[in-house]
């Protein structure tokens, strides 16, 4: 149990969550702080590492300033980006972060710091969170709605928690999502496999995205000094190759796409650890049901190519929220609407860029189109302050 009882958890909730991911935990801090009693499941450990692109976007900076969490991922040293440059072959169009809605920069946390400071922050909210443990189940009633779920303890045994909602925010391959039977409602075959690893010495100044016919790779400034930097490429290249290591296929890659990131890798001199993801392909599942809710990665996957997998699972955190407040069915079908509508197009482009069947000047209008559905989606959550001042 981590932090807000010593008496372990109670036998009914008004919401258990299964994740306390970015998507799971940020969902119970905005139910906890409107009252909710709130318990968060997670098999792993406070602030274990995972797999992931790092880069919050506006919608995303947003949401943290929003939420007032915004300040201890700064205070924590992770580095402003004010400017994204996108590197088309040897052109390179960099686009300065214009101060618009209270912010002038973009970061792009650890997800140890990240998911750490949204944990946090829903249990100095009251929600329960009790690592090591995991939901194995789900009950239903004689009418087929979920009422609780069947939850696994770090001591091997088993107990029924009784709840209102059971939220599924346990990832792509999310066990409440089979338990419930949530059935994909679209899928986009296009996947695109990833390598990464942190770099000390690179000196970024910004997001900076590569791009080659058939591959990219890029530069993300982090945490502690370092700079995360990834290769995206064709999972048949990733499955043929990684027999003959990582290092060589990201190396492969940085070279093809930017020479002189490939020749400052290698001046560096430094082997870090790094991860590959094979590619899965992006998946859009029914959000909602009789007593259930999907969030995050758990109800939408797209490719990471396009990093924008963090922002959507906080936009859909409070969309949920909102709706498990109101109260009704209803509220739940229409966050399901709502997430599907403003998913649509992020989904299509990014299928269109995960293809890697594209030139370089197709890709450039293909992230015009991104850029235009990430301003949508901004102007989506700004209106949540408008109604909120309404109401008040």
């Amino acid at each position: 149990m981590t932090g807000t009882s010593t008496t372990g958890p109670h036998d009914h909730y008004d919401v258990v969550i299964a994740g306390a991911r970015v998507a799971g935990a940020s969902t119970a801090m905005l139910l906890a702080r409107a009252g909710v009693r709130v318990l968060v499941v997670d098999p792993v450990g406070r602030g274990r590492d995972a797999l992931s692109t790092h880069a919050l976007m506006r919608g995303a900076v947003l949401q943290m300033s929003r939420w007032g969490l915004l300040d201890r991922i700064v205070e924590a040293g992770t580095p402003a980006i004010t400017a994204t440059t996108f590197h088309y072959g040897r052109e390179a169009i960099r686009v300065p972060i214009k101060p618009r809605h209270g912010i002038d920069a973009l970061y792009a946390p650890r997800r140890s710091l990240l998911d750490t400071v949204i944990v946090d922050a829903a249990v100095d909210a009251g929600a329960h969170v009790w690592h090591g443990a995991a939901v194995t189940n789900v009950r239903h009633d004689a009418h087929g709605r979920v009422v609780g779920a069947e939850i696994s303890e770090p001591t091997g045994s088993s107990r029924t928690i009784g709840a209102d909602l059971v939220i599924g925010a346990d990832g792509l391959r999310s066990r409440v999502a089979r338990l419930v039977d949530a059935s994909p409602t679209r899928t986009v075959p296009h996947a695109t496999a990833s390598i990464y690893g942190y770099w000390p010495g690179i000196e970024a100044d910004g997001y900076h995205w590569y791009y080659a016919e058939g591959c990219a790779t890029g530069t993300i400034p982090t945490n502690d000094g370092h700079t995360c930097v990834y290769a995206s490429l064709a999972p048949s290249r990733f499955l043929g190759g990684r027999g003959h290591g990582l290092e060589r296929l990201l190396h492969d890659v940085a070279r093809r796409v930017s020479p002189a990131l490939a020749s400052r890798l290698a001046s560096i001199g430094v082997k870090p650890r790094l991860r590959g993801f094979a590619g899965a392909p992006s998946v859009l599942r029914r959000a909602t049901g009789p007593g259930w809710a999907l969030v995050g990665d758990a109800g939408y996957f797209k490719d990471p190519l396009t990093a924008h997998g963090i922002t959507d699972a906080l936009r859909d955190a409070e969309l949920l929220a909102r709706a498990v407040l109101a109260g009704t069915d209803r509220a739940l079908l229409d966050y399901a609407t709502t997430r599907d509508r403003l998913s649509a197009d992020f989904m299509d482009v990014t299928s269109k860029i995960a293809s890697l069947a594209w030139s370089l000047d197709e890709l450039k209008s293909m992230h015009l189109s991104l850029s235009r559905a990430m301003g949508a989606e901004v102007e989506h959550m700004l209106g949540w302050d408008g109604a909120a001042r309404s109401a008040a």
